[in-house]
């Protein structure tokens, strides 16, 4: 790393108001001592300690269940598993993640409504009992796998103003899932609540009271048909930070916490999910400029990481935050990763100032879904994880 990266890197003009203090020299102090070659993604245990200190404060009866998928590097699960979450899993590599470290078996549930035959017995053999369905099929498949489970039903709600709508794949209305919960029951199944997600990085807090009230005209239709629930699970969304100030944690709780009480003759018992509200704005992913090209009128500029190794969210329209230690002119990029691909397009219409080969080019708030979605297409590598 050359020096002048160090030295404007350091300035305090270069660090973002968003970014703590603490986390910027933390940062700056690997840079300079480390010969970790790029990409790699510094996540600061500090930030996700507070992170986990503030969600689920501020609504009662709430339990909450960290998204594996988020961020599965088994280093960032075991600072999260001592940190006192419990988890939210999908699979059999998140269930070995949670063999690995020994998280008991009613701490874990799983929210994918479509689950694997093979995952499904796995999970019941470790004794997890608490699974999300939104199909006849998937009840058939759990009451002859897992007769006798704890189950809730998966119900479509608004994903207006969420960055990852998550409306269309899975989710029923209300009138197909009090027959969904009836069928569970007919089955020998245990139906215990119901189950929704606003979206994930959801910017509209109303999608949450939207849900909420969909919600209890459910739940008082289930409890005609003497179903018994005790637990709603308002799924994940909880925003955070990438290039504008979002609505933060708390206001949205709060909100959540009055419609609930207004609404619930007695609170059920709530499950949160938080995946990228945890980890997130905890990452700063380094990658290293590899080049430059100017075509046309276009301004090119190339990192060694890309959408198939770590921003593959970028496709989706998030929109990062990056920094360079350089005190060039501005200019309008295009930011390409590495790979053989024109796919590999993370960013046009970047204003950064013009870098050399080889400085650093930092992407903020990068700790949820960049490592979990990277493969090693092309031959480039996944980035490591390194806890700060």
């Amino acid at each position: 790393m050359q020096s002048r990266d160090i030295y404007d890197l350091g300035r305090n003009s270069m660090r973002p108001s968003f970014i703590k203090q603490s986390t910027w020299d933390k940062v700056l102090n690997f840079l300079a001592t480390s010969k970790e070659m790029t990409p790699f993604l510094l996540i600061d245990s500090e930030v996700v300690k507070e992170k986990v200190e503030l969600i689920g404060k501020r609504i009662e009866k709430a339990k909450v269940f960290y998204a594996v998928k988020a961020h599965p590097d088994i280093e960032v699960v075991r600072l999260i598993n001592n940190l006192g979450l419990n988890f939210e899993i999908a699979s059999e590599g998140e269930l070995k993640l949670m063999r690995m470290l020994n998280v008991s078996a009613e701490r874990i549930i799983s929210s994918n409504p479509v689950k694997s035959p093979h995952f499904i017995q796995e999970a019941v053999s470790y004794g997890v009992n608490l699974f999300a369905f939104d199909s006849a099929t998937e009840v058939d498949k759990l009451s002859s796998l897992a007769s006798g489970c704890n189950v809730y039903v998966r119900l479509s709600v608004p994903n207006e103003g969420s960055d990852w709508p998550l409306s269309k794949k899975f989710g029923v209305e209300p009138d197909a899932a009090i027959e969904l919960l009836l069928y569970a029951r007919d089955k020998g199944l245990n139906p215990v609540g119901i189950t929704f997600h606003v979206g994930s990085q959801c910017k509209n807090i109303y999608n949450w009271s939207t849900a909420i009230y969909k919600v209890v005209a459910l739940w008082e239709k289930a409890q005609k048909e003497g179903l018994k629930l005790r637990i709603l699970n308002i799924g994940g969304g909880y925003p955070i930070r990438y290039t504008k100030e979002v609505i933060d944690i708390p206001a949205i709780e709060e909100m959540i916490n009055r419609v609930l009480k207004k609404n619930f003759p007695e609170m059920p018992e709530i499950h949160i999910e938080p995946g990228r509200a945890v980890i997130g704005d905890a990452g700063i992913f380094v990658t290293s400029v590899i080049g430059k090209a100017t075509r046309g009128d276009e301004n090119w500029l190339y990192i060694d990481a890309g959408v198939f190794n770590g921003l593959m969210e970028s496709i989706g329209g998030i929109k990062y935050t990056y920094v360079v230690g350089s005190r060039a002119a501005k200019k309008r990029w295009i930011l390409a990763g590495p790979s053989c691909d024109s796919f590999d397009v993370i960013d046009r219409e970047v204003l950064l100032p013009e870098p050399v080969v080889g400085d650093h080019l930092l992407i903020l708030s990068a700790g949820a879904y960049t490592i979990s979605y990277a493969s090693e297409f092309n031959g480039f590598p996944i980035p490591k994880t390194i806890l700060i």
